[in-house]
């Protein structure tokens, strides 16, 4: 596959841009050689600069549901441009997303708006802490939520990828007051709030483990934390970033039947433009100024394209058949996975949780970061570099989760299937 296109760029990129990239993941380091730049993509496809043609499974890391330039959230976007990209001031649209996501979202009464799923939680946890009255965060290892510093202590995907143990810049004194849990182990959360739950301001968690691949909860697990925060005083953040609107119209709440204190979501929300956003009941949510103490602003919050592309995605969310028919495309094509592996005898945990999935390279049971960190990295980067030749896109690392859309076709399924025996054939060598 010719790619020099894309190492040109790279090779231009890296003067002017931190490792040549605006996000560490996407410089390749986890699996070798120069990355793709990116030309154009439709529906589930990518086109990088090179003419390379690719099946996409990334979908610019979860949020779009409806593959790249859906007509509909284009049309959206191009009309609100002529109208104004931004104003500082409110608008209508921002009213009417609003509402679908209360609709949506079992927990939420009161929304606000903000940039980005980082700025959401950043928001959320101040929120918390406010509230409260308290320091003291609980995160659970390999749970990414954002690079705000409170955050980034064993915080998995990007940082494990990079084979960053721990993050320099962060005050000692700030990570000191996170505290870190194994995911999946209610036994460790009880002792934890047994001792020290008078100083816990809140529990955040990805109510589905999706930036260490997908690891999704024990049962019982979540109504556990809910149990245990609702003891100690402290409130539950769900990180809903990735799992919001991707699991179901409802998010991973509505799906495992655990209401948060805090809910936050991301690009779904924004039919894939910078967006995020956090919410909860009107008694938590007036705790924010200008109703309430606690300070939160943002220029471009409730940005109008970001709106306007929003409201477009949930009311194609909404319609009647499409949850069945991502559960109906991620089965056929985890199935086909599952059997390539079993073929060749190649050691492989799956996991999915409807149309969010990972295919891990070890013999290990998936149920936390530890499990997650036993996979065989070097076969991945083979395999993710056979698949790439064969024309296939997953995410450039062992710990990512994959993502399928509403556009791929059951063509496209079984190519990617045919495509990955092969790209797995030659990664045993």
């Amino acid at each position: 596959m010719n790619r020099k296109n894309s190492s040109r760029l790279f090779s231009i990129a890296k003067k002017v841009l931190p490792g040549g990239v605006n996000s560490p993941v996407r410089a390749f380091n986890a699996v070798g050689g120069d990355p793709l730049f990116i030309k154009s993509a439709k529906g589930s496809r990518m086109t990088d600069v090179d003419g390379n043609e690719f099946i996409d499974y990334v979908a610019s890391w979860g949020p779009l549901i409806f593959g790249h330039a859906h007509p509909e959230i284009v049309s959206a976007i191009t009309r609100q441009a002529g109208l104004g990209t931004s104003y500082g001031a409110s608008t209508e649209l921002e009213i009417q997303l609003a509402e679908k996501v209360v609709a949506a979202m079992p927990s939420i009464e009161v929304v606000r708006m903000v940039n980005s799923g980082t700025e959401a939680v950043m928001s959320a946890l101040r929120l918390a802490r406010g509230i409260t009255g308290r320091d003291k965060i609980v995160k659970f290892e390999g749970c990414y939520h954002g690079h705000g510093d409170s955050l980034l202590v064993k915080a998995g995907s990007g940082l494990v990828s990079l084979g960053i143990p721990e993050c320099p810049g962060i005050v000692s004194s700030l990570a000191e007051k996170t505290l870190n849990l194994p995911y999946n182990n209610i036994d460790r959360v009880r002792e934890l709030f047994d001792k020290e739950g008078k100083e816990i301001a809140a529990l955040i968690v990805e109510p589905i483990g999706g930036n260490m691949g997908v690891v999704p909860p024990i049962p019982g697990f979540l109504s556990a934390l809910r149990e245990v925060t609702e003891k100690a005083g402290a409130l539950l953040i769900f990180d809903e970033v990735i799992t919001g609107f991707r699991v179901s119209l409802g998010g991973a709440q509505k799906h495992y039947g655990v209401n948060p204190d805090i809910t936050c979501l991301g690009k779904i929300i924004g039919g894939g433009l910078p967006v995020g956003a956090y919410g909860g009941s009107r008694q938590v949510m007036d705790h924010i100024s200008p109703v309430g103490s606690v300070y939160q602003a943002g220029t471009l919050s409730g940005n109008p394209l970001a709106m306007a592309a929003g409201n477009v995605m949930l009311d194609l969310l909404s319609k009647e058949g499409v949850y069945e028919s991502l559960e109906q495309k991620s089965a056929k094509l985890c199935q086909g996975l599952r059997e390539n592996v079993e073929e060749l005898g190649i050691p492989a945990q799956f996991t999915r949780v409807g149309s969010m999935f990972s295919m891990f390279f070890t013999d290990q049971k998936i149920v936390d970061f530890e499990t997650v960190k036993s996979c065989d990295t070097e076969f991945f980067k083979r395999y993710f570099n056979g698949l790439l030749e064969e024309g296939v896109y997953i995410a450039p690392s062992q710990f990512e989760a994959g993502f399928m859309s509403a556009v791929h076709t059951d063509e496209e399924i079984n190519l990617t299937i045919k495509a990955s025996r092969k790209a797995l054939a030659a990664a045993q060598g």
